[in-house]
């Protein structure tokens, strides 16, 4: 003090010229022309910036992104913008009071100084944001700043000095000067300190905020750090209570995500306490002990370990509820008390400061309260979801196969992606039932103080509103419940039908298939329209609930004679609109409620399934016995609840080292036996005992997308030398060496980008590389070439397995010899069993089969000598292996002998990451939807009544504040009868306004949802085979049902939401504005700044929203692909694994998530600081008014409104964005309803003839097909022609292009060059269903879909039951289906699981034999055959269409020896043609070469 004493003395005795000094016109108008000048300099170096940069000169550093916001530099900008702010503050309060009181010169100057500061100090936050943002060099804030932050330091202390000295003077002066100066030296130390002391953290700096970075290396243009932000975990786990409370953690990914589109990799992980990794085995151990009865998993239960698994944030969650419920009223509670202020009626001098404070205080708390309870109620849904999901997932592993069967893929999908998604999106209303409660009683406590015994009447209301919730909630739960079943029937049917695209096109049945979806969305959307009307009405009621609740209590008030003073009137305005929100949300809650009940029923009815039985196998520990394998008395049946059991009296003992062959004919009983040694077949009786590890090869290749070393490898560690021996003796060697990418080429999903033969070997590859004890083949030679099938027998069983123990099931009767032990099976029973020469004469069953098997060796002639097929051709691998099907194939030009592909185009793996937009979602988006519907004509509609319901409310408020006297002793404008009926004819007229806006909005966005689907699904289906085969169906489930559900359930909510939210905002605004226009000053900057908010978070948002929406996708591909699987993945013992495998998925898929919930919590925080600090604004001045210039009343129902401001503000803004982050999945449906489609289907101009085809004769011109434009030719240049009615043989080894030239016989794929002719018709100017249904085929995999025998031999409904007989008995099934129950009735579960392989086959012939097609394809159809069946298939063929053209493909060279002609192709080439006899005849022909090889083969033991 002795300082500023000194100080004042020295100026006291100055010279009266110096008197000016201290003027405060001189002091403002200085500070204005320093800050005048720092503008110009700021103005003089960005010209000079932007002109280096136009002429190139800048370093490219300058438009580098630094590694991170630096915490000193964060710190400065916000002192800056906070300076600016203040001034901005302090302008507007002086522009206010002086407009009322008079100008002066000083104050204008005074005036001026504010508006530069404003000016200047915003333009150092921008040239800051610049210099720190954009230059990759700095390690010190500019030279400039600093020396202006010393030059403002002075300057503030010069002021301050001169306060406190005219302060001491006892002369007048504004007291907002003292503060605006003593504030001016804190931020001028602040600046002085960082300006000089603080430096830079340089580029080495990895420990402030590490999620900036992405990737290593420069992305879009961005420079970025070698750390990944997958590599860190999350900050949040670290943070501190400021940084928790303002979410700052996460400011440093909006930041990046403002710099470059965001990657999954630049999304931190997740602490382990919110991982799933953590999480999981917590909740597992918790819910096994409240089961530890073994009742099994009731929602009780569920419900009890999900508690207690979240309690900690549940508990804090329910404080932080609290104080906001209690924070909410506050503002009501003093309402009146501030009328009266404002009426002139004030208690102490200071009264309306403190009033502010209160109000302002009470709103920081609301909203520091809300944001936490918000965030951590997500944080503990995401894990509740991923704790879910792991447990259905590790339930679908162990799941027995009846268990399956009544819950099929699809629904166990839907349990995934909906219920458990809706019980993590539950925690959102988790506290709402007992919220309302305590909302309500302290309604009641506010009302009873305002109105007395009126709240009875208030508290009768209240419980009538919620009395009438009771029907509506049990409607709603009806309605969700039926809407759910509906949901999985189309989902199972969907999956199966995606699963079998193949066919469905092949036999021109995808449309038919089409209306089934169809049909199933029908019956789904009558419940879906019952649900939204229901939900509609539900909000009618609500709306109406609080207009009826104060009508009700100012009625009460009238009777009872209460006086209605507009201050009591206000508060109970105010308090009935607090609690209005949660009676508004009840209907929401009461539906999630509903809806969430129903999601835990299904997902524990689910858990509660019966798993395999674990006693089946006795497992002997590894070397403790000699016996391999043994089964005494053993009985097995796949349905235990059958009398007649599927395997019977099984005895077999084998030993280490054996091999074992078991043969039978189709439906004996072989593939059962393999899987009763797996375990998976339950178990009547007896005993299975199993010695070791064990592999498994199942008949139909189990493949899972990924790279084709992932699938060898199965989860060992490479090592380079077993797995070369692997892939030579699998013989893929050739196929890997013909791919761009070799072993690294991702294979598409159920190996779809794979032949027949390729998928077959690539899952003998992961069975040997396992180098397991055991080995169980199921019949894998079938799919493979007789050159192929000798040369792994060889390689395989004799020579990598030869110390092993196998068990292989076969139908080739050549591979038999071999085997140290054969068992004969027929009906589930082991007829015989021995060595070959054994059981030959000592029982009929085998001899049926080796006789078959002789019979038709006898048809090749018998001159053919075999002995010149060189030991080199049989030891050989494939010589033109390559990828049919799909697809990449031996390109090499006729001199071409190399082997190597030709290939100058792009290479690109077949199937590519899921596509997902970038950037801002379209505007043509929003317009899409909203215009969908009617084109869009009851949005106005929709609009005009929010806009009346909304004028409604506000007339209804005004006309109570402005009837009701301020206070007893005035005279009210109008009587209590008028004021009551009035306010009631408002408040009906409100309520209508809502109803017809509730049904519109429903009706429009039920509309929607129908048209969306619709389309979406008819491009799906009408969609090339390409598409398909390059589409996980993952991607179009997910779509089908997460998407679907999005734009049935939300989004119409959401686009609504927005609309509703800035209509109320611009109704509070001009409410607010009305009292008193200058208010509306300050909503500009504010809404400025809230707009400048949601832009900069919205690209991150965004870009998070559509990783939540891509990482969604794995999950339920590897779950699809875990089901269909889980055999083999049990039989190999990963179960772990692949546990381990959908715990990472989860993770990744909650990753985004979490950091979505971080990111609009970190944007609802600081809009509601902005919205409060204008709200405090707003009281400021009203308080500052002078008495009498403003209505009380009016002013108090400014309040009223503003009291909800920074909610309704907030909600804006959130809407935006949740609108944006929700119109992806639009966006999604979108992206597939504009795929590019097959050729027409029907051509009206260019129909065939009804008798078209009637020769059958194909002729084929230099065909050229490729299957994709950056893919090689397949086939390349065939010319030839298939005579009508005579039967052609199609051979080649496994790729040279057989299946190819079938799959364009019927456009699967178009040709690039060339054309077929049938019949004189280019089959490319006909129609694709002309074409198809006028062609049969009988498919490489045996399909049947889910239903009946009736439903999958007609599925057009075109034949009679007589037909279909006749069809079954001629494909020897009709006695196997007259067995059953249910006969053409008889249910064909999902798959067609529960028929073998071969009568699956045969059903497919059924078919074709009631089509009777002019010519008929078989590609490889008897591969899955025992060789007497197979017998019986080409006879009934030959008997039923001897006068047809028939093409076939086959392994087996007897199926072509009797054909009239025989095409050999070789590396899509026409390598031979002619009549069998002819090319036997030289034997230096491939077909003789082939013929003698399988001679060889068949006539050898292999021993």
């Amino acid at each position: 003090m002795k300082l500023f004493a000194s100080k004042s003395s020295f100026l006291m005795s100055s010279a009266a010229s110096f008197d000016f000094l201290m003027k405060p016109i001189f002091l403002h108008g200085f500070s204005a022309s320093l800050h005048l000048l720092l503008l110009l300099l700021l103005l003089v170096l960005w010209v000079v910036n932007r002109v280096k940069e136009a002429g190139g000169e800048g370093s490219k550093e300058t438009f580098r992104q630094r590694k991170a916001l630096w915490y000193n530099y964060k710190l400065t900008l916000a002192c800056c913008f906070v300076v600016s702010a203040f001034n901005i503050v302090l302008c507007l309060l002086n522009y206010f009071y002086w407009y009322r009181n008079g100008w002066s010169g000083d104050k204008l100057v005074t005036l001026s100084d504010y508006v530069i500061k404003t000016l200047a100090w915003g333009a150092i936050c921008v040239y800051l944001h610049y210099q720190f943002s954009y230059s990759g060099e700095q390690k010190k804030f500019p030279f400039l700043l600093r020396t202006w932050w010393g030059f403002y330091f002075s300057i503030s202390c010069y002021c301050l000095v001169v306060d406190i000295v005219v302060y001491k003077s006892h002369t007048s002066f504004p007291k907002q000067s003292l503060v605006s100066d003593i504030f001016s030296v804190v931020t001028g130390l602040f600046l002085c300190i960082v300006g000089v002391f603080g430096r830079i953290e340089g580029e080495d700096t990895l420990l402030e905020e590490p999620l900036l970075n992405g990737d290593s290396g420069v992305s879009n243009g961005v420079e970025l750090s070698s750390k990944k932000g997958s590599d860190t975990v999350t900050p949040y786990s670290n943070a501190g209570l400021f940084s928790s409370l303002t979410f700052s953690w996460v400011g440093p990914l909006i930041a990046a995500g403002n710099k470059k589109t965001l990657d999954l990799e630049d999304v931190p992980q997740l602490d382990s306490s919110d991982s799933i990794v953590g999480a999981f085995p917590k909740f597992r151990s918790r819910l096994e002990s409240y089961d530890s009865e073994g009742s099994g998993v009731t929602p009780f239960k569920l419900v009890k370990a999900l508690f207690f698994s979240a309690w900690k944030d549940i508990l804090l969650t329910a404080l932080f509820a609290f104080m906001n419920t209690v924070a909410m009223y506050v503002g009501p509670y003093l309402i009146d008390t501030f009328v009266q202020y404002l009426d002139g009626r004030r208690e102490f001098k200071s009264e309306g400061y403190l009033l502010v404070t209160a109000f302002f205080v009470s709103k920081l708390v609301e909203c520091l309260s809300a944001r936490r309870w918000f965030f951590k109620l997500q944080q503990a849904g995401i894990k509740m979801r991923a704790v879910l999901v792991t447990m259905i997932y590790n339930k679908g592993l162990t799941l027995s196969c009846q268990s399956k069967q009544s819950h099929t893929s699809g629904e166990i999908i839907n349990f995934m992606t909906v219920d458990a998604q809706r019980v993590g999106d539950f925690c959102w209303y988790m506290h709402d039932p007992w919220m309302v409660v305590l909302q309500a009683a302290l309604a009641l406590l506010i009302l009873y103080k305002n109105l007395g015994l009126a709240t009875l009447a208030t508290f009768g209301a209240t419980v009538l509103v919620m009395l009438a919730n009771i029907p509506l909630t049990r409607l709603l739960e009806k309605f969700q419940d039926k809407l759910m079943e509906s949901k999985d029937k189309r989902m199972k049917a969907t999956s199966e039908i995606l699963r079998n695209m193949r066919i469905l096109k092949l036999q021109g049945w995808e449309m038919k298939f089409l209306s089934k979806i169809v049909g199933l969305r029908n019956a789904e959307e009558g419940w879906l329209k019952r649900f939204v009307y229901t939900n509609a009405m539900a909000i009618f009621v609500f709306w109406i609930a609080p207009s009826f609740v104060s009508v009700t209590t100012f009625g009460a008030c009238m009777i009872l004679g209460i006086p209605l003073e507009s201050g009591k009137v206000l508060s109970a305005l105010a308090t009935f609109r607090i609690l209005q929100q949660p009676i508004n949300d009840l209907p929401d809650t009461i539906s999630m409620i509903a809806q969430t009940k129903v999601s835990l029923d299904r997902i524990s009815a689910f858990l509660r399934l019966d798993d395999l039985q674990p006693d089946v196998v006795e497992k002997l520990q590894r070397g403790s016995s000699d016996t391999a394998i043994e089964i005494v008395d053993g009985n097995f049946s796949w349905d235990l609840s059958s009398s007649t059991a599927t395997l019977k009296d099984i005895n077999l003992k084998v030993f280490h080292g054996m091999r074992v062959a078991v043969c039978g004919t189709v439906g004996s009983g072989k593939s059962s036996l393999l899987s009763c040694i797996l375990g998976e077949l339950p178990k009547i009786s007896g005993t299975l005992k199993l010695c070791g590890t064990k592999a498994y090869v199942a008949q139909s290749p189990w493949i899972q997308s990924g790279m084709i070393q992932e699938n060898i490898l199965f989860g060992e560690v490479m090592d380079k030398e077993r797995y070369d021996r692997v892939l030579e003796a699998c013989a893929l060697k050739k196929d890997l060496e013909i791919l761009s990418f070799g072993d690294q080429t991702v294979i598409g999903e159920r190996g779809i980008n794979l032949s027949g033969g390729q998928k077959q070997r690539v899952q003998i590859a992961r069975a040997l590389y396992q180098d397991a004890d055991i080995y169980l083949f199921d019949d894998p030679f079938s799919a493979v070439d007789a050159h192929t099938g000798s040369h792994l027998f060889k390689e395989v069983l004799l020579g990598i397995l030869n110390s092993k123990t196998v068990i292989y099931v076969t139908h080739q009767v050549e591979f038999l010899p071999a085997a140290d032990l054969i068992l004969v099976m027929k009906d589930g029973k082991i007829t015989q069993a021995g060595k070959y020469n054994d059981i030959l004469n000592s029982g009929t069953d085998f001899m049926e089969l080796v006789g078959a098997h002789k019979k038709a060796l006898s048809a090749i002639d018998t001159t053919v000598d075999a002995g010149f097929v060189s030991e080199k051709l049989i030891s050989e691998g494939d010589d033109a292996v390559g990828f049919a099907n799909g697809k990449v194939q031996n390109d090499g030009n006729h001199g071409n002998d190399s082997g190597k592909v030709d290939d100058n185009g792009p290479k690109g793996q077949l199937v590519q990451d899921e596509e997902r937009e970038k950037g801002k979602v379209g505007f043509s988006v929003y317009w899409k939807y909203i215009t969908t519907a009617y084109g869009g004509a009851l949005v106005p509609l929709i609009l005009l009544g929010q806009t009346l319901f909304q004028i409604l409310q506000i007339g209804s408020n005004y006309w109570m504040a402005w009837a009701s006297p301020v206070s007893e002793d005035v005279t009210p404008p109008v009587g209590s009868l008028t004021l009551i009926m009035v306010y009631l004819a408002l408040a009906i007229a409100s309520a209508f306004s809502i109803l017809a806006r509730a049904m519109l909005l429903n009706t429009a966005g039920y509309k929607t949802a129908t048209l969306f689907f619709k389309k979406m699904h008819l491009c799906i289906f009408r969609a090339p085979m390409s598409f398909f085969d390059s589409t996980p169906s993952g991607r179009i489930l997910n779509r089908a049902s997460t998407d679907q559900s999005a734009v049935d359930m939300q989004i119409s909510y959401q686009v609504g939401g927005f609309a509703f939210s800035t209509i109320q905002l611009l109704g509070i605004i001009a409410v607010m504005s009305q009292v008193a226009w200058q208010i509306f000053i300050i909503f500009i900057p504010v809404i400025s700044a809230c707009i400048w908010y949601q832009q900069y978070y919205i690209s991150s948002a965004r870009e998070l929203a559509r990783l939540v929406g891509v990482c969604r996708a794995p999950v339920i591909q590897n779950f699809s692909e875990t089901l269909m699987g889980a055999t083999t993945i049990r039989s190999f013992d990963q179960e772990l694994r692949f546990q381990e495998i959908n715990m990472k998925l989860n993770d990744a898929y909650s990753r985004p998530k979490f950091n979505v919930a971080g990111a609009m919590e970190w944007l609802c925080f600081r809009l509601d600081m902005l919205s409060s600090i204008t709200f405090a604004f707003s009281l400021f001045f009203l308080i500052s008014i002078p008495e009498g210039i403003i209505n009380p009343a009016i002013a108090g129902l400014a309040v009223t409104y503003g009291l909800n401001l920074n909610a309704v503000q907030a909600r804006v803004v959130w809407n935006i964005c949740n609108m944006e982050n929700k119109i992806i999945s639009v966006e999604r449906m979108l992206q597939y309803s504009n795929i590019p489609s097959e050729p027409a289907l029907v051509i009206e101009t260019n129909r065939p003839d009804a008798s078209w085809p009637c020769l059958g004769e194909v002729d084929i011109l230099h065909l050229k097909v490729r299957y994709a434009p950056h893919m090689p030719l397949v086939l390349r240049g065939l010319t030839c022609t298939f005579p009508g009615g005579l039967r052609t043989g199609i051979v080649g080894r496994t790729g040279s292009g057989k299946s190819t030239l079938i799959q364009a016989l019927f456009r699967i794929v178009e040709p690039t060059e060339g054309q077929i002719i049938i019949d004189g018709v280019n089959i490319s100017s006909i129609g694709l269903h002309d074409l198809r249904s006028r062609l049969s085929i009988i498919p490489q995999d045996p399909t049947m879909f889910e239903g009946t025998i009736r439903s999958n031999l007609d599925p057009l409904e075109e034949y009679t039951d007589e037909q279909i007989w006749e069809a079954l008995d001629k494909c020897q099934l009709g006695d196997e289906v007259r067995k059953k129950e249910g006969r053409l009735d008889s249910t064909v579960s999902e798959n067609g699981d529960n028929w073998s392989m071969g009568q699956r086959q045969l059903v497919c012939l059924g078919r074709v034999l009631l089509k009777k097609s002019k010519i008929l394809v078989l590609d490889e159809a008897t591969a899955s055959v025992d060789t007497a069946t197979d017998n019986l298939i080409q006879t009934t063929l030959k008997e039923h269409f001897s006068d047809c053209t028939v093409l076939t493909i086959a392994h087996r060279i007897t199926s072509v020896l009797d054909s009239d002609m025989v095409l050999l192709l070789n590396q899509g080439l026409i390598e031979e043609y002619d009549s069998p006899a002819r090319l036997l005849e030289n034997k230096s022909s491939s077909f003789a070469q082939l013929v003698a090889e399988y001679t060889v083969r068949s006539n050898s033991s292999f021993d």
